[in-house]
Parts: C-alpha cells; structure tokens; sequence
C-alpha cells in the first residue's frame, strides 16, 4: 500500500487544468451511470457543529477505483490551534478489492472541493463570456485559499478584482502573488458581496445570513453550504447541486429552503445537466446561478485516484508492508 501524506502532496503540487479536468470526465462518468455512490451517513455528537462523514464510491470507466474517505469537521479546533478538518481516504483497487493507497491528508479533500468550484466556474464562461471579473471572498482557511490558488492559475487573465473577507485575520502570505494586487482585504461581508460577479462561501458559518440581492447574472457558488438565508429564492435564482440527495440534508441551505420556502428536486439542474446537457445555454445571461455543492464521494475517489497514479510515475510517496 501507498502511503501519501500531505507533504506528498505538496510535492507533486497542484495541475488545477488537470484536477478540473478529472472533475469534468467524472461527471460525464456518473451521466454514463459508471460509478455507485451510497449517500453518506454522517457521525453526530452532541456539539451538533462536529461530524465525521463517510463518502465511500467506486468509479468506473478510466478512473476504475473505489474507496473511502473519512472526513472530520470540529470548527472550534481553530480556537485550539488545530486544523478545522482531518481527512483519511483509501483506495481500493476495482478490480479485486485490494487496498492500494492511504491518503493521510485533507489536502486532496480541498483539492476536490477548489476543482468543483473551477468547473462550474468553467461551464458558466462558455455561455456567459463574462470578462473583467469582480471576485468576493468570504472565508480565507485553507479551503478559501485553494480557492484563490484555484482562480489564480485559471482566470486570472478575467480577474480584475477579489475581495476577500473572513471574521479572523486573513493571512496575506497565503494570497497568489500574481493576483496580489488586485486582491483588497474588506471590513464585512457585503463589500465582497455587493457587485462581485463571482461570489465564493468558504465558511463554517452554521446557518444562513445571506439575504441581499446579488448582481444580475452573477455566479454564486455556496461551497460552505450554510450561508444563504431562503429569501434569496426571491432573487429568482437559477438554482444547481451537485447531488440533490446529498445537499438536501444536514441542514444546508437547500434544505432550509425545501422546508420553509418548498424548494423541489424539479425545480433545480445538476451538474450533470450543465456538464453533460448544455443547461446552461438556456438561462439568460442575467439570471444568477446559485451553485451548491454537498461534495460528492466520486470526486474524491477520481483525484485520489489521479495522485495515486502521479505519485507512482513520479516515485513519492510510502510503501507501507
């Protein structure tokens, strides 16, 4: 077995073209119905902000893995010094079960998480060909900042302004020097709200409060899940999950906005939608799109899986006996 943690990680870097990439042929993947993804069940505790989450999948086709990752969230850990989550994902071989790699990082986690994020970002320019690009920000841990790392190395040519904002002091080490220039620090959430084109959740907010009116045709994509409050339906969003059955759950905002505003399967797209049906040619350019993704397991098997084979080409890594 292969043992990669995440300095291993960090020495094979981040190809975020190719992460996206991978998040883009597994879709296509799950169109196909190559994959199973049991929904994952969730460890409560009796503070109801902590949970560990299993995400076992197996994808097919020419990913051809299957495994696990077990996730913990404890956001007070912050307050301690420690990290928010820690992470441990296996790899099982399809072909007869054999486990082949551990994954001892929550690195590839947020990999997954930024490369969602890029894709949707992706899809939504083909149609909208938006440049000058005004960026908002909230949250700058290690998930917001893949995210910046993320929009650097692929828009950073339509990129004008980033906003960022987080309740804690933001680190200004941790800002791409490329895109150092153009990124101002805010005082609250709405002066990266207002305007932004972008508009990116990188909290661990518990509940929504969100309500203000974004930009026509803006793209907001609601990575923290629980941020939004349900007026926002009122803004007549174009409304995208990655999962319907994953996001509707854990009190995310989608399922505040099932229970208190109605909100139906029906009446939201999927990623497989925009990927692999084009949905989005047929929204008007000055409609928002409302991204939400829950974090689908198959993701996260497709990019562990694509550093497991980067890590045997280029000879990192452990051998665990």
């Amino acid at each position: 077995m292969l043992y990669l943690n995440t300095e291993h990680i960090q020495t094979l870097g981040i190809d975020w073209d190719e992460t996206v990439r991978v998040i883009g042929e597994t879709v296509r993947y799950i169109q196909e119905g190559a994959y199973h993804q049991p929904i994952k069940p969730y460890l409560q505790f009796p503070n109801p902000s902590n949970r560990i989450i299993a995400m076992p999948a197996y994808v097919g086709a020419d990913v051809n893995m299957a495994g696990i990752k077990w996730i913990a969230s404890f956001p007070k850990n912050i307050d301690q010094g420690m990290q928010r989550a820690h992470s441990l994902t296996i790899l099982n071989d399809a072909n007869n079960g054999c486990p082949i790699a551990m994954f001892n990082t929550a690195i590839i986690s947020g990999i997954r998480t930024a490369s969602v994020t890029g894709l949707m970002i992706q899809e939504a320019l083909k149609d909208r060909h938006l440049q000058d690009l005004k960026v908002g920000l909230l949250g700058f841990g290690p998930i917001g900042q893949l995210h910046l790392q993320m929009l650097t190395a692929l828009f950073a040519d339509s990129i004008t302004e980033v906003h960022l904002y987080d309740v804690r002091e933001i680190d200004r080490t941790a800002i791409p020097e490329q895109i150092a220039t153009r990124t101002h620090i805010v005082d609250k959430w709405e002066d990266a709200y207002e305007g932004a084109d972008l508009f990116i959740t990188c909290t661990v907010s518990a509940s929504g409060y969100i309500d203000k009116k974004p930009k026509k045709g803006a793209l907001l994509l609601n990575v923290s899940l629980r941020d939004f409050k349900p007026v926002m339906l009122d803004y007549d969003l174009a409304v995208v999950v990655d999962s319907w059955e994953e996001v509707c759950r854990a009190n995310t905002d989608i399922e505040v906005m099932a229970k208190e505003r109605g909100l139906q399967k029906e009446e939201t797209f999927s990623m497989t939608d925009v990927v692999c049906k084009g949905v989005l040619q047929e929204i008007p350019d000055n409609k928002t799109l409302y991204f939400n993704p829950m974090g689908m397991a198959s993701f996260d098997i497709a990019i562990a899986a694509y550093y497991y084979r980067q890590a045997g080409e280029k000879g990192v890594g452990q051998t665990l006996q």
